[in-house]
């Protein structure tokens, strides 16, 4: 939202903070003081998205560069993909693809309807971005999404600042791997730190479902030194690890990519959950709000 009370000859309209209560607490839009039309969301607090309206491949949270760099990788540079992203936001990855790869179909799954509008509101997307948005719940979506229609699906979905239990099976693992294509990518935005209970739970999950597993994180969190995000990479077909390694090696914010027998190690001896089992994602500690 604009303030656009006139000002000074030659000066932008200043930007003022956005305020409202949606289907799962308050939300809030907050202007970046450096960036013109940047705009960060939280909700209740915790940091949920950060757009810049006029530079939609300018990405602030470190795992929305990973999950970027996982794009970046799936497809010749530029060419279009079919995207399925489960956790909508403030649509950042959305646009990010839209302006990368011109002519992308994206889908956007996100349950919190009153977030929808709020977005769609004061972060409208542009004319003929190629995305769709759809209120609804992620796992309903993709039990009933067409098989084989996605390239991509990201999973960033958080109640609160807990992955949901039911995006967690795998029964879920197998519905996703329905609508994937044969060689599609399955990424999932989680959260975890030592001993990685739930990490592990997760490579087992989708290991019962997909031959091949990478992780990505910052090595701190990955030797078990701070609670953080991890993103989760499951595929059919092997995963150009080799490319996502030296992109997030070089990143502002470097990240190390696991896979084979190093991600083996971090699932120990963990077994698969299902919908009968399944639990959600642990609560951060204090001060982590689960965006790094």
């Amino acid at each position: 939202m604009e303030n656009n009370r006139p000002g000074p000859p030659g000066t932008e309209p200043e930007a003022i903070p956005v305020v409202r209560t949606v289907d799962h607490g308050t939300a809030r839009l907050l202007p970046d003081v450096d960036r013109a039309r940047a705009w960060l969301l939280t909700v209740d607090g915790a940091p949920q998205s950060y757009v810049d309206l006029d530079d939609p491949a300018h990405l602030e949270f470190e795992y929305t560069r990973r999950i970027a760099h996982l794009l970046d990788t799936a497809a010749p540079e530029g060419a279009p993909l079919d995207v399925l992203h489960l956790g909508g936001g403030a649509l950042t990855l959305p646009r990010y693809t839209a302006a990368t790869r011109p002519g992308s179909r994206q889908e956007v799954v996100e349950a919190d309807r009153g977030l929808i509008a709020l977005v769609a509101e004061h972060l409208p997307l542009p004319g003929a971005s190629g995305i769709t948005v759809r209120a609804a719940d992620a796992r309903a979506h993709v039990e009933s999404a067409p098989p084989g229609s996605a390239d991509v699906i990201v999973a960033d979905v958080f109640g609160g600042s807990r992955v949901p239990a039911h995006l967690t099976s795998v029964e879920f693992a197998r519905a996703a791997g329905r609508v994937l294509r044969p060689d599609g990518v399955y990424a999932a935005n989680l959260a975890d730190g030592s001993p990685f209970g739930f990490l592990g739970s997760q490579l087992a999950t989708f290991g019962t479902v997909f031959e091949e597993l990478a992780l990505i994180a910052e090595p701190s969190v990955l030797r078990g030194r701070r609670f953080g995000n991890v993103l989760l990479l499951a595929s059919h077909r092997p995963i150009d690890t080799a490319a996502l390694a030296r992109r997030t090696a070089a990143d502002a914010f470097p990240a190390r990519v696991e896979y084979g027998a190093a991600a083996a190690r971090l699932a120990g001896d963990a077994r698969p959950v299902t919908d009968a089992d399944a639990q959600g994602s642990p609560e951060p500690p204090d001060g982590a709000f689960g965006i790094g």
